[in-house]
């Protein structure tokens, strides 16, 4: 039986790739719900451009504080060890080299990696925020999103059409069909959404896709 992945359990597969010690900073939208899967036994360090590192969960009603929130405005819960500072110290931290991982939405990847995140043409206005820092200054930048856009146009593509947020920036993608890696030679198929094969995958797929000798079903 097919089964798309849903939005936390696309974000529960990126919280997969963490490792101890990383500083990871989530964009808004499904890389948010990343606070809430983050691997046992590993310290993780989430980051936020307006000034935090080092919290945790979204928090649940009744515990929200109007003074503990992450970029996107929403609610987050405090870890033993957090700091506060100003969002300049935050951004140095980005374009110094010491944010470990990224994750952010997409409209669209290109099979060489190239990300456009940041506005819809013909939607109006967009919103940069710390995008354009982040895929520049991060060591790697995951992208999760849907697979398609809701009329079925591949989001993963032979070029962008759209406004660029970074080129050959993006070395993995997760959406609720597979688990995409950004090689030198485009793009490598590791893993696929339970009842999925490779052929259906590719079906809504426009760029090419390589298929790893590995493939496997995601696991969580």
């Amino acid at each position: 039986m097919k089964q798309k992945l849903d939005r936390n359990t696309i974000a529960m597969r990126v919280a997969r790739e963490f490792q101890d010690g990383d500083v990871i900073n989530l964009g808004i939208g499904i890389p948010t719900l990343c606070s809430s899967y983050l691997p046992e036994g590993r310290r993780i360090f989430l980051h936020s451009e307006n000034g935090v590192l080092g919290y945790g969960p979204l928090a649940d009603e009744g515990q929200q504080s109007p003074d503990l929130i992450n970029a996107g405005g929403q609610f987050v819960t405090p870890t033993p060890g957090i700091s506060f500072f100003s969002s300049a110290e935050a951004f140095n931290m980005i374009r110094g080299g010491h944010v470990d991982i990224t994750v952010l939405g997409g409209f669209q990847v290109s099979e060489k990696g190239d990300l456009a995140n940041w506005i819809l043409p013909g939607r109006g206005s967009g919103n940069i925020g710390g995008a354009m820092d982040l895929v520049t200054g991060a060591k790697k930048v995951i992208v999760a999103m849907e697979h398609t856009t809701r009329k079925g146009e591949s989001k993963l593509v032979r070029q962008c059409t759209y406004p660029l947020t970074g080129k050959g920036c993006v070395r993995l993608v997760v959406t609720d069909l597979a688990v995409i890696e950004v090689t030198d030679q485009g793009f490598l198929l590791l893993e696929n959404a339970p009842g999925y094969t490779a052929e259906g995958i590719q079906s809504v797929t426009e760029a090419p896709l390589s298929i790893s000798p590995d493939l496997r079903e995601i696991e969580l």
